[in-house]
């Protein structure tokens, strides 16, 4: 899927290699983990979209998050899939509930995998030669059900401190950033129509007091991640 090297060399230090990284904000990945998906809840709560039947987990390294995607779509059958075979074993051992299913991608797309209600990407687009971009987001639109909703993450290089954890961390290291204007617009390219940019993640563990603000900066482009909601606009 990236044009580099598989991610199984970092499969069984990925927690200790991006929690090293992490050491500066003074959270945990589960704490950003959940704070994006809270925001994709929000944002299909407030929309009154009917649950999604299925979501795929696109990039799903160790299945961390799609076993939260599971808990915070409970009737949803959740899917992850990643290029690392060693990264999906993890996930299929440490993961093994009815709704949560895991698989290995076969270059870009999802093939034989029935399209999603929800395709959740993070963190995966940096990894990926800019050339090879364009392949990538054609891959993630085919993904999604007519209709249906792209949840995009990115770290955000606006954000002075997203430079120094990647230089923290390993896997991280050698990522082309992605700015959020590249993400908007090859996702309209991909035929996706982006309703929501949002920015999140504005103050570390030692700023939390002030973290009740942040929802009203969400689009003041200096969070340290930003999220974009698109939708396949065919039978939308």
């Amino acid at each position: 899927m990236t044009q580099r090297p598989a991610f199984d060399s970092h499969a069984d230090a990925y927690e200790t290699q991006l929690n090293h990284g992490l050491q500066i904000s003074g959270e945990s990945k589960e704490f950003f983990a959940r704070g994006r998906i809270e925001f994709v809840r929000r944002w299909w709560e407030l929309n009154a979209r009917a649950q999604p039947r299925r979501i795929i987990d696109y990039g799903c390294g160790v299945g961390d998050v799609t076993a939260l995607l599971a808990e915070f779509f409970p009737s949803s059958q959740v899917i992850g899939l990643d290029p690392s075979p060693r990264c999906v074993a993890r996930a299929a051992a440490r993961y093994t509930a009815d709704r949560v299913h895991f698989d290995v991608l076969q270059g870009l797309e999802a093939h034989g995998t029935e399209r999603a209600d929800l395709v959740h990407v993070n963190g995966v687009v940096h990894h990926v030669r800019r050339e090879a971009r364009p392949g990538l987001f054609r891959a993630v639109a085919a993904a999604v059900a007519p209709g249906g909703v792209v949840a995009l993450f990115e770290n955000n290089p606006l954000n002075p401190g997203v430079h120094l954890v990647m230089a923290r961390i390993e896997f991280d290291r050698d990522a082309v950033k992605v700015p959020p204007w590249e993400a908007g617009r090859r996702l309209r390219v991909a035929g996706l129509r982006p309703v929501e940019t949002h920015y999140l993640f504005y103050f570390p563990r030692s700023l939390r007091a002030l973290r009740p603000l942040e929802r009203r900066l969400a689009r003041l482009p200096f969070g340290a991640q930003y999220g974009i909601i698109a939708i396949n606009p065919v039978g939308s």
